[in-house]
């Protein structure tokens, strides 16, 4: 079997192939991960984070209810 396209032969150009890729990168927003990912990580240290912030209630019954519906079951 005779061919005159090997496996990586493609008919764009290279030209064409790098708009290619740079459209796909616009689409999918890599460079705003890539951003992301040169930033710093956030601090671990207990003083960086906000102190003497009032926490949520909870109803226990509501949390019951909603974590029961999320696991299929009924608690009626």
């Amino acid at each position: 079997m005779t061919s005159s396209r090997t496996a990586y032969d493609d008919p764009a150009t290279p030209a064409q192939l790098r708009a290619d890729c740079r459209e796909t990168e616009r689409r999918l927003a890599m460079t705003g991960v890539a951003r992301a990912a040169l930033r710093p990580s956030p601090s671990l240290r207990f003083e960086d984070h906000a102190q003497g912030l009032a926490k949520r209630d909870i109803d226990l019954l509501a949390a019951a209810h909603r974590l029961s519906a999320a696991l299929g079951l009924d608690l009626d």
